[in-house]
C-alpha cells in the first residue's frame, strides 16, 4: 500500500506557473506508476501527467503538454507537477495517484488507484 499527500496548490496569477509535490509512504514506492488527475467544479475527474517507475517515460494531456512537467524522486518518495502558463481553465482540485501499472490516465480503472486527498489550485485572471 501506499498513501499520498499533496502539496503546493494555492492562487496563482494567470500566466504564472505551479508546482505541486506529492509525498509518499510505504516501502514499494519506487514500483508504482504515478500520475497526477483534477477535476473542476462540476466536471469529471480528468488526467494531466503520468509517469512510470524510473521517470524515464511520461505523458500528458493534451491540454497540459508543452507547458507540464511531471517528475519524481524515487529516493524521497515524492512526486511533482510543475505548470507554466496557467489559465483559469487550470482551476481545479489536483490528486496524485499511484498505481500498479504504467500509465495511469483515461481509458484506465480509477478505482484501481491510490489517491491523496488532493490539493486546490485556482488561477486568477
Amino acid at each position: 500500500q501506499v498513501q499520498l499527500v499533496e502539496s503546493g496548490g494555492g492562487l496563482v496569477q494567470a500566466g504564472g506557473f505551479m508546482r505541486l509535490s506529492c509525498a509518499a509512504s510505504g516501502r514499494t514506492f519506487g514500483s508504482y506508476a504515478m500520475g497526477w488527475f483534477r477535476q473542476a467544479p462540476g466536471k469529471e475527474r480528468e488526467f494531466v501527467a503520468t509517469i512510470n517507475w524510473s521517470g524515464r517515460t511520461t505523458d500528458y494531456a493534451d491540454s497540459v503538454k508543452g507547458r507540464s512537467t511531471i517528475s519524481r524522486d524515487n529516493a524521497k518518495k515524492a512526486v511533482y507537477l510543475r505548470m507554466n502558463s496557467q489559465t483559469p481553465e487550470d482551476t481545479a482540485i489536483y490528486y496524485c495517484a499511484a498505481g500498479r501499472h504504467y500509465p495511469l490516465g483515461p481509458g484506465t480503472n480509477l478505482g484501481l488507484y491510490y489517491w491523496g486527498q488532493g490539493t486546490q489550485v485556482t488561477v486568477s485572471s
